[in-house]
């Protein structure tokens, strides 16, 4: 009996279903007939069936609408959209940036983006650029949350693409931020540091500082200064020059601040200074001269603080305004029965220290006091109407200043505001504000 020859090419046969005939009925064996060695080779049916097996391997396993087979290789191509979406927050990413959340497009424009708190659901403002080729966030993102965005675009062939991508941002145990004065635009008095307040200690204070600059169009030098581990505040040796514009550089995004924590921060802010306005109380007089561009523009009588409870001296900076405001002597140590206060409506209060120093309306003293004697609790008092009404010294000192301009207090019997308690850096020397910088 003859065997059959069966090449080593020969592929396996298919068992998951029975054998296809190998050629038509027609030209089948003879029962009886003396068997046939036959070469093996492909019938046009295997043939159309393994091109169908290949057909059907390519479209589960080859690009959707939309990709990037153009027909090369003897094949016709499935085109898609020419418009190719990028979010530069990856999906599933769990320490995306709060700062450079964004979307691209090329070969198209985008039509619609839609970011989302994935919780709250809540929207975030946004905007698509002039040529609708990018969208950036209208605010910065919040630490430890989950977002998603959607975003979809057509070609110029009007052939629609979209793309979707949740990403959660940096946790807040992860990373740290300054808050920081003044805000981008603000116009300020000529003694305005740049003051950051961190939400972590820092310890790596040397690169944290160089990530940070600050440049005044005056030319003047500028320098950081640390309080602490937390705060670091920017001045130039002298007041800032009148009219100049100051432009802080913040690249934080990235930078070690300390054991297991890194910045999250890139912007840049840019603020200008005012008019120079600097007012001189002298507690000697009760007297206060106030001064623009170094020209006297008033003298203004005022009532500081009493002998038991006199003003602070020194060098200090608006750093808050409150056409109306509570004050509270138990919220600054004045607890004691018979010797505190709380005064719900103080009119034109403006703020000098963070210990709860004011230059204030004052409408509950008599008149008689103001330019002759101490009352207070240590604030400097002008008079003032209930309500902040009518033409009175504390409306018009209110109104004439910025924050950032310089009230210095002399010839009290009280020691200097400490620089940090307040914008009060300027009661230090230049040495010494230069030797509290790490860079």
């Amino acid at each position: 009996m003859e065997q059959l020859v069966i090449s080593p090419h020969t592929p396996a046969p298919d068992r998951s279903r029975p054998p296809l005939p190998l050629r038509p009925a027609t030209e089948q064996q003879v029962p009886g007939a003396p068997r046939r060695t036959r070469r093996t080779r492909r019938t046009p049916v295997v043939a159309a069936l393994l091109a169908a097996g290949a057909l059907a391997l390519s479209g589960c396993g080859g690009s959707s609408a939309g990709g990037n087979d153009d027909g090369k290789n003897g094949r016709p191509g499935a085109h898609g959209p020419d418009a190719k979406i990028t979010v530069s927050s990856k999906d599933g990413a769990t320490n995306a940036s709060i700062n450079d959340t964004g979307v691209k497009v090329t070969g198209g424009k985008l039509t619609e983006v839609k970011l989302t708190e994935a919780d709250s659901g809540k929207d975030v403002a946004g905007a698509i650029s002039s040529d609708g080729t990018s969208w950036k966030p209208g605010v910065q993102l919040e630490r430890g949350t989950k977002y998603k965005i959607v975003a979809k675009a057509k070609d110029a062939k009007g052939r629609a693409a979209t793309e979707n991508s949740s990403f959660t941002t940096v946790s807040s145990a992860d990373s740290f931020i300054g808050s920081y004065t003044p805000d981008n635009g603000k116009t300020v008095g000529v003694g305005m540091p740049v003051s950051f307040n961190f939400d972590k200690a820092i310890t790596n204070k040397k690169d944290v500082q160089s990530h940070i600059t600050v440049i005044s169009s005056s030319g003047q030098k500028v320098v950081g200064h640390w309080f602490g581990t937390q705060r670091l505040d920017f001045r130039p040796e002298d007041y800032w020059k009148a009219g100049s514009k100051v432009t802080m550089k913040i690249d934080l995004e990235g930078v070690k601040g300390g054991q297991g924590i890194t910045g999250v921060q890139s912007k840049t802010v840019s603020f200008t200074i005012g008019r120079s306005q600097v007012s001189t109380v002298d507690m000697n007089t009760q007297h206060m001269t106030v001064k623009r561009d170094g020209k006297t523009l008033k003298d203004v009588p005022i009532s500081g603080g009493s002998p038991e409870n006199p003003t602070y001296n020194g060098q200090m900076v608006i750093s808050e305004k409150f056409e109306q405001t509570r004050m509270d002597g138990s919220t600054v140590g004045f607890g004691e029965k018979g010797k505190s206060y709380d005064i719900a409506d103080v009119p034109h209060a403006m703020r000098l220290s963070s210990s709860g120093t004011f230059l204030h309306g004052n409408y509950w003293a008599d008149a008689s006091v103001y330019g002759n004697r101490g009352t207070s609790h240590g604030c400097v008092g002008l008079r003032d109407h209930q309500g902040g009404g009518g033409d009175t010294p504390g409306k018009w000192f209110f109104n004439e200043s910025l924050i950032g301009d310089v009230v210095i207090i002399k010839n009290s019997d009280e020691k200097t505001v400490k620089p940090d308690n307040g914008l009060n850096g300027w009661n230090l020397s230049w040495a010494d504000w230069k030797a509290g910088s790490a860079a």
